[in-house]
């Protein structure tokens, strides 16, 4: 299947809709993705919580650590799970709430000018082969509509705050993927 987009979405690909999004300043291109890990409960996988958490769902009585990221106003264009199912929370058009406090090469606010991929995943784990290849095809379809000219995680923008995509996260697997 060919990806595609349209109206800022994805076809063929489940969408939840997350409150957490706005427009992005006038005239602000979108050139770059930003890759990110998250698991909820931490470290565990499946389930509907980082849905939740994104479209501000998370029951904090499911969990203690839910206590302290329930009210927590978050989004993410987009989250790969595991086994390489695709969600989509807000259209590449629109500013998702992703990256937080953030700069890149003297640039604040990379919300502003990126799209947030999150891989369900931790620092302490390798991802499944299937994640890769669903973020090199997600991320070819996206250089096709938008001009990315940066690929980074998490942790290049905010790197005093976040580690993700971690460690483990293989950067030479994925970035010649892309080829």
């Amino acid at each position: 299947m060919v990806l595609k987009i349209q109206r800022g979405f994805l076809t063929d690909t489940q969408v939840i809709v997350s409150p957490y999004f706005n427009e992005r300043p006038i005239g602000e291109m979108i050139n770059m993705l930003v890759i990110h890990n998250i698991s909820l409960p931490p470290n565990q996988y499946g389930g509907p919580y980082v849905s939740q958490l994104f479209t501000g769902k998370l029951d904090p009585n499911e969990h203690e650590y839910f206590k302290t990221i329930y009210q927590f106003e978050v989004s993410s264009h987009l989250f790969i799970r595991r086994n390489g199912e695709v969600i989509q929370y807000v259209s590449f058009d629109k500013r998702a709430w992703h990256a937080g406090k953030s700069s890149f090469q003297g640039r604040d606010n990379c919300n502003d000018y990126s799209i947030g991929i999150e891989l369900e995943g931790s620092d302490f784990e390798p991802f499944p082969l299937i994640q890769y290849t669903k973020l090199a095809e997600i991320t070819r379809c996206l250089k096709n509509y938008y001009p990315i000219e940066s690929i980074v995680g998490h942790s290049d923008i905010a790197p005093v705050r976040k580690t993700d995509p971690g460690p483990y996260f293989d950067w030479p697997v994925y970035l010649s993927s892309l080829k």
